[in-house]
């Protein structure tokens, strides 16, 4: 009776994992129910890679650690006709190295492997393809293309009439497949943050700070952006979109933004704080 017991318990956990495993056929749990695809960028696979695998250690950690805890409530639970306490222990030097040391070595796993991606994605390059001057400011973008001349000034999203958001008249970042891209990020009011949601990438945008983003999108198509700093009252409105093209697209464009009469650069003349470190005013 007692064995048929110890085995239902069992069940339990095992019933867990096999559920996890099996639940990871689809595309969507093999990455980690991530918003975006592989290959989406240079750097996407990559964090991809460490996210799951991340999931992964610390789902083999809680499986472990959940099937200690029903062993040790079965094995050592008080049995019929058992009085008082059961024998009561100080301390068990194994266990207490266990829970020190592994916790540990996971730790400095996490760390390195951490280190070791962001080291790859943060490292600038040396001649981008394509800069881009990116601006913050409540509650929209200006994107500056610096090798091109040309500019694209960005509104705030608006509401339509069912309560919905109007997505028509976003900002919009063009970029060419396969191409190296330097983004430079700047605001001009408060902080702000540039998240290309597929991209998997995002950096703050501070207020007398230049930060910058290296990567090379790799899939034609559209992509969402938005503001991932909370940065007042319509925050939530603050989007934008990123549109690969090829190279031809990418040329049609600029051409039209050059005969629409947006040539030149948005400056640091525009921003609100005007009292900010090295803001000149020099026109764009």
């Amino acid at each position: 009776m007692r064995s048929r017991r110890l085995h239902r318990w069992a069940a339990i956990p095992l019933s867990l994992l096999v559920t996890v495993v099996l639940a990871g056929c689809t595309q969507d749990e093999l990455q980690g129910w991530l918003p975006t695809q592989p290959g989406t960028t240079n750097h996407v696979d990559r964090v991809i890679g460490l996210w799951v695998t991340s999931w992964i250690v610390l789902l083999c950690v809680g499986v472990v650690t959940w099937g200690l805890i029903i062993w040790a409530a079965v094995v050592y639970r008080r049995r019929k006709g058992q009085t008082g306490l059961p024998v009561q222990l100080r301390y068990n030097m194994p266990i207490e190295i266990f829970y020190t040391i592994i916790p540990l070595i996971l730790v400095l796993g996490f760390f390195a492997f951490t280190a070791r991606d962001q080291a790859a994605i943060e490292q600038p390059t040396a001649h981008p393809d394509v800069k881009i001057q990116v601006y913050g400011k409540r509650w929209s973008w200006d994107f500056n293309y610096v090798n091109e001349k040309v500019y694209s000034a960005g509104v705030q999203a608006d509401f339509n009439p069912d309560g919905s958001i109007n997505t028509d008249n976003l900002p919009v970042l063009y970029l060419p497949v396969g191409k190296s891209v330097q983004v430079q990020i700047e605001s001009r009011d408060v902080i702000h943050s540039f998240w290309i949601v597929n991209f998997l990438y995002k950096k703050d945008m501070i207020p007398g700070k230049t930060n910058y983003e290296y990567f090379t999108p790799e899939k034609i198509g559209t992509y969402q952006g938005k503001c991932a700093e909370l940065c007042g009252e319509f925050h939530s409105l603050m989007l934008f979109q990123v549109k690969v093209v090829s190279q031809k697209d990418y040329d049609a464009y600029i051409a039209a933004q050059r005969a629409a009469g947006f040539s030149g650069q948005l400056g640091a003349n525009y921003d609100t704080n005007q009292n900010l470190p090295n803001n000149t005013g020099s026109e764009g």
